[in-house]
């Protein structure tokens, strides 16, 4: 009696372990059944392109069975920089060209060119920092200048050496940027230091945050006489707003394509986020950056939104 009543304890003991125990974790995640990994805290730059892109992270996370923490709109440049080193957040997309100013002593020509920029900053930043540049979406980003359509045909500014022309001439400008546009060495001042022109104080028209939403609208309306605004390479605003950017002639702008940034701690411990994210940059280009930005800053539609229609359109969610 007292050996069969130890053995119906054990069963019992047995059912019960099976019962409470948690589901086994693997990075494979969907459609097993298993518990979601994570969390995983994904953050963003406060433009429009950094909320779409964090949106698209946030959405092919979770249907892989990720854990997301959604803490995009993090802040400015430096701000979400610091986010990701310090462990506030686990992952966000970055610019290839940013690696100039997040290291001292690097050669701006490096990054001119696409993928040596892009080589040199995932190696400094593993080396450096332990964080991971994942695989990049081609399509550059770039700093740029719009102005509006038949302002810059009755002008006759086509490029960057146009504009120095006009400015030195003394005729009337007013630009509208973020501080980060007027202040990092890679934007404005780049621009200056290759054409050879400069702003006075009272002919900029500073913008909190890095949103070209705001900029471009400004151009569009003349807004307390804008005429000339920051602009991205991908963005979708230009064509609706009726404006035009001017070329780089010169080359001073670097590339900056688009690329999210991991945690090496957190990639460890999930390495299958690195297959998941690298097929979804892959196949984004400049032309499909510059519709789904459109589709966020012009018809005003929920960045999730026009992540997961772009995720399903593409097969890159729901397998």
């Amino acid at each position: 009696m007292r050996k069969g009543m130890t053995l119906f304890g054990t069963v019992l003991l047995i059912f019960a372990l099976a019962g409470c125990s948690s589901p086994t974790t693997s990075d494979s995640g969907k459609d097993t059944g298993k518990e979601p990994m994570g969390p995983i805290s994904v953050g963003s730059k406060i433009d429009t392109e950094g909320e779409l892109l964090s949106s698209v992270i946030k959405i092919a996370l979770e249907d892989a069975g990720y854990t997301v923490q959604d803490k995009s709109q993090t802040g400015t440049t430096d701000v979400v920089r610091k986010a990701l080193l310090s462990g506030e957040i686990d992952i966000y997309p970055e610019y290839t060209g940013s690696g100039l100013i997040f290291f001292e002593g690097q050669d701006p020509a490096v990054y001119k060119d696409p993928q040596k920029g892009y080589e040199a900053v995932q190696a400094l930043d593993l080396e450096q920092n332990n964080i991971v540049w994942l695989a990049p979406a081609k399509a550059n980003n770039t700093w740029l200048i719009a102005l509006k359509k038949d302002f810059a045909a009755s002008e006759k500014l086509a490029t960057m050496s146009d504009l120095a022309a006009y400015v030195t001439s003394g005729k009337t400008v007013k630009m509208a940027g973020s501080d980060e546009f007027f202040n990092n060495p890679d934007a404005m001042p780049a621009f200056v230091q290759t054409y050879g022109f400069r702003f006075a104080e009272d002919q900029k028209v500073v913008f909190s945050g890095g949103n070209t939403a705001q900029t471009e609208k400004a151009v569009a309306d003349g807004t307390d006489g804008v005429n000339f605004g920051m602009a991205y390479g991908t963005d979708g605003a230009l064509a609706d707003l009726g404006l035009t950017v001017l070329e780089d002639d010169k080359g001073a702008q670097l590339v900056y394509w688009p690329t999210p940034l991991i945690r090496g701690a957190t990639l460890d411990k999930y390495p299958g986020i690195k297959d998941v994210l690298d097929s979804v940059f892959a196949s984004f280009d400049i032309a499909k950056l510059q519709e789904l930005n459109a589709r966020v800053q012009v018809n005003g539609e929920a960045a999730d939104t026009v992540a997961r229609d772009y995720l399903e359109a593409n097969g890159l969610i729901g397998k």
